[in-house]
């Protein structure tokens, strides 16, 4: 599944950021007391293109004079990684990364994290599966933490390779081997199957206590300092745009959002719990999915990593 659309328009908005990003003053922190920051890309990006996270990481870097940054590479080179964002399955990643961090000792006293697109809820899992290194502040731009139940946008691509891609989501997403095979499908949510999605979801359903309830998820969870969800209002790839902010539509139908706190997910995650601590932030900017500016990152994001 090479959305390549999806991809062209990620460049297109990354090149605007790094523009932008190269102008950008140092800001008087002192590293020394500014956690590291670990980054995760979303589906048809890598850790490390210069036009993308890589100009990410070099602001961050400049913005918190020097503090470490991590941008997350699935996999030996750019090519895996790359590959990674569609073809292995969440769970293998997140084992992965989750390793990864253990074993990098500049992360021993914990760590601040930013997930683009579906790396924001692949962040999530890490902090609710591997407390250890702790994650302090989790920041998700555009993640669909409620999944997704729509395409992203293919103008680029054939009307047939389109179809294609829509009958096996909405009709095999939860056959076994498109689980294993296709990324997308384990964060596909069907609001008109729950009980199929609930029981044949090989990620979502589950890092959402959706399935069953794992105490350990909502402990871990709400030992997060603050989980900052940032949704694009106008948002043509994410459907529905208010997965961002974990609602979704109500089940049963795929018009009526339910709100976040009538949820099922809002009490299982004890997301009610981060709310009551004001350790629950929910931020919104105009523009198209990650379509952000350098000095909205700056003001709004910036001094979420410089907070002790």
């Amino acid at each position: 599944m090479r959305l390549l659309s999806y991809t062209l328009f990620l460049v297109y908005c990354c090149m605007h950021f790094a523009q932008a990003a190269a102008a950008a003053a140092p800001a008087s922190a002192d590293n020394k007391s500014v956690l590291p920051v670990v980054l995760w890309h979303g589906m048809g990006d890598t850790c490390c293109f210069k036009f993308s996270l890589g100009s990410i990481k070099k602001l961050i870097e400049e913005q918190t004079n020097g503090t470490y940054v991590r941008s997350l590479k699935i996999g030996a080179n750019v090519v895996l990684d790359y590959e990674s964002g569609f073809f292995i399955h969440p769970n293998k990643q997140v084992d992965f990364v989750c390793k990864l961090l253990a074993d990098d000792v500049r992360l021993s006293n914990g760590y601040n994290a930013i997930g683009f697109s579906q790396g924001g809820q692949f962040l999530r899992a890490v902090a609710q599966r591997c407390p250890n290194p702790p994650m302090r502040t989790l920041i998700s731009l555009g993640g669909q933490h409620q999944g997704v139940y729509g395409l992203p946008k293919c103008p680029t691509l054939s009307v047939s390779s389109c179809e294609y891609i829509s009958q096996l989501l909405n009709h095999a997403a939860y056959e076994s081997w498109v689980q294993n095979d296709l990324v997308q499908a384990t964060y596909w949510h069907d609001p008109l199957h729950e009980s199929n999605y609930k029981l044949k979801s090989s990620f979502l359903a589950d890092i959402n206590n959706e399935l069953y309830i794992n105490e350990g998820y909502a402990e871990n969870l709400n030992k997060l300092k603050k989980l900052v969800l940032v949704k694009f209002l106008n948002d043509t790839i994410v459907q529905p745009k208010e997965s961002q902010w974990f609602e979704f539509y109500a089940p049963g139908q795929d018009t009526q959002i339910l709100p976040l706190n009538q949820s099922k997910v809002y009490k299982n995650l004890r997301l009610d719990q981060l709310a009551k601590h004001g350790k629950l932030q929910f931020l919104s900017t105009e523009g198209d999915h990650l379509a952000i500016s350098k000095a909205w990152f700056i003001e709004n994001l910036v001094p979420l990593l410089l907070e002790e």
